[in-house]
């Protein structure tokens, strides 16, 4: 098939995801009436609703559309160009997220601390101290504008950074031991920061790892392929094994208001443990960063494995330390 055809897939991969992303918000945030809405119309639906219902789904169309059209302005590029554009968006969706953990897990350990040993009403009152102590105000006051932040970071910091968020976690780990059985003190907070650098460490970085062929592979027969049988096998791979489990997980995981991931960042829930951070929901987000992130690698590992495939210059060449 000719290149344009492989590069509108890719394209229409990652677009259909934002697209389903953004009908996501719609739906479970903004109560629009989703895509269903469409083949259970009924004579009493209010009409407004399935004007909504049909923006939906020219969202999707604009998102296929959206791709045909940039592929046929932009004949010249071909499929490695893409796969590294995929890489670059994919990485830069980790990288905000690598920042949003790291300021937010730094601020909500500090208010944590503040409020357990009673500074916060000394500091900010009792009004913003009770207020703080609700994951409703806490959330969008503190933690959003921190995610903002990050963003913004990420565009100016092309640093993943995930050396430095593992030695976090070893050093929060470290001082719950120090506190623990030198000082006899210990914390809610201080576990659930420990594992909220250490799940965001685990989901985020497979993508890195997946670029870098970090992920472990039974290669018996693979190693022994030459670069288009690989090529092939990536390719096939990425699609069928990789990218489906990707979407299964977005899919069933943010169908509905109570499917696991969009239930709790409805709720801004927390954990039970009295004094403890109030970042639980986000780490149900983690694993929407994993499968967005993923998805987008399996995109640029199938456009560089039929690149591979058809002989074409510029592969990656992974040192072989670093697969497995």
């Amino acid at each position: 098939m000719p290149t344009s055809v492989w590069r509108i897939i890719g394209w229409t991969i990652v677009s259909t995801l934002f697209a389903f992303l953004l009908n996501n918000y719609l739906v479970n945030w903004l109560n629009w009436p989703g895509l269903m809405a469409l083949f259970e119309a009924t004579s009493t639906q209010v009409s407004d609703q399935i004007g909504l219902a049909w923006v939906q789904a020219a969202i999707y169309l604009a998102a296929f559309i959206g791709s045909v059209a940039f592929v046929m302005k932009s004949p010249d590029r071909v499929l490695r160009d893409d796969s590294e554009q995929f890489t670059k968006i994919g990485s830069f969706i980790v990288r905000a997220a690598f920042w949003s953990v790291l300021l937010i897990g730094f601020v909500d350990a500090t208010i944590s601390f503040l409020r357990v040993e009673g500074f916060l009403v000394f500091l900010f009152g009792d009004e913003i101290a009770t207020s703080l102590g609700r994951p409703q105000y806490r959330s969008p006051v503190v933690h959003m504008p921190l995610m903002v932040l990050s963003i913004v970071i990420a565009c100016f910091v092309r640093s993943l950074g995930f050396t430095w968020l593992a030695l976090l976690v070893v050093v929060a780990e470290l001082l719950i031991v120090f506190s623990r059985f030198v000082f006899s003190y210990e914390q809610a907070f201080m576990g659930d920061l420990v594992r909220f650098w250490y799940a965001a460490l685990f989901l985020f970085a497979s993508a890195y790892t997946l670029l870098e062929e970090g992920h472990v592979r039974v290669d018996v027969m693979y190693a022994g392929f030459t670069e288009k049988k690989k090529g092939l096998i990536n390719a096939v791979g990425s699609i069928f094994l990789g990218a489906t489990l990707c979407i299964v997980i977005l899919v069933l995981g943010m169908e509905g208001k109570a499917n696991v991931i969009n239930a709790p960042l409805l709720s801004y829930e927390v954990s039970q443990s009295g004094f403890g951070m109030y970042v639980k929901y986000m780490m149900a987000g983690f694993l929407a960063i994993f499968a967005i992130s993923m998805l987008i690698q399996f995109a640029a590992s199938f456009l560089s494995g039929i690149a591979d495939y058809r002989g074409e210059p510029g592969g990656r060449k992974i040192d072989d330390v670093l697969t497995h």
